[in-house]
């Protein structure tokens, strides 16, 4: 009888840990900026579990030990040993299996998520323009896309500037992605490494010299968002960041419409920080790459060959 109700305590103290624990997990939400992407939603509903189950861990340790002190602590002058335990061959294979079988299922849903974001380093989907220096380069739309994606922006990022193109031929260091549609983003470095990093979006890709990472993502939530270069290279890569705009798909098209009648220069915070004066006693003599001009936001006129 008491062996029943020991086993009867145990469920229960169990039981409570499991709704303890799924309330903590769910608190982890909060601990996260907002979900801005589709993407985003599965990966801080992995998050959550590891939360939860790190706390089922915690808590459940710390309970066997407070336990274990309050009703099995030796007597004040009791010096003797205790008595050597022996290995239970059940217990060593289930706390044998529980991680490995545990680990296992952590990793596929990772590459689960990781495969859904579709990312592609050496895609072919996306045609490509690389003209000459003078004339920027732009990504023509995508056809036969398998994921759907209604829109396709080329990322050019280089010391210390993101640049943005899109297939109407408008160029821009601003980042508009129409809501809740699918868009390919494809990305080329002209220098260094750099990274793509947007919080809400819970994306960090590496951009990488002489290669084209396409990633698609699905944006669920309007709003201004911040891109930052993750991946510091050098000297200004804390300053190279460029405003996210989540609009409708509306709102989208107004605005792409209205930076192709009124091109306008925005301000490169490398360039104003390379030209201030030094503020040290001594110049270390260090070689710094000069910043690029201040990114101009236009429209590519396309001239027929015919003409």
């Amino acid at each position: 009888m008491f062996r029943f109700l020991e086993y009867l305590l145990i469920a229960g103290y169990i039981a409570v840990l499991l709704v303890i624990s799924h309330w903590i997990g769910q608190q982890a939400y909060s601990w996260m900026p907002p979900e801005a992407t589709a993407e985003a939603q599965k990966i801080d509903a992995l998050f959550s579990f590891l939360v939860s189950v790190g706390a089922f861990i915690l808590l459940g340790l710390v309970g066997m030990m407070v336990y274990s002190v309050l009703f099995f602590r030796a007597s004040k002058h009791d010096y003797s040993e205790g008595h050597p335990s022996r290995g239970d061959v059940r217990l060593e294979i289930l706390w044998t299996a529980t991680p490995t079988l545990l680990v296992m299922w952590i990793a596929f849903q990772g590459f689960n998520i990781y495969q859904q974001l579709n990312i592609l380093g050496l895609g072919q989907i996306v045609h490509l323009h690389m003209p000459l220096e003078s004339e920027p380069a732009y990504a023509a739309p995508v056809s036969n896309d398998p994921k759907g994606t209604t829109e396709t922006i080329g990322v050019f990022v280089k010391q210390w500037d993101w640049s943005f193109h899109y297939p109407n031929n408008v160029t821009s260091n601003e980042l508009h992605l129409p809501v809740n549609c699918s868009t390919r983003l494809n990305m080329h470095a002209q220098d260094v490494l750099h990274s793509f990093y947007v919080p809400e979006f819970r994306l960090q890709q590496y951009i990488v010299p002489g290669r084209n990472i396409d990633i698609v993502l699905t944006p669920i939530r309007t709003g201004k968002y911040h891109l930052k270069d993750s991946l510091f290279s050098g000297t200004y890569f804390a300053l190279m960041d460029a405003n996210v705009y989540v609009e409708s798909p509306q709102a989208y098209n107004q605005w792409l419409a209205q930076v192709a009648l009124e091109p306008t220069t925005t301000k490169n915070q490398a360039v104003a920080e390379y030209i201030q004066p030094a503020k040290t006693l001594f110049k270390s003599g260090w070689y710094t790459v000069a910043p690029s001009k201040s990114p101009v936001i236009t429209v590519e006129r396309m001239v027929s060959n015919d003409t």
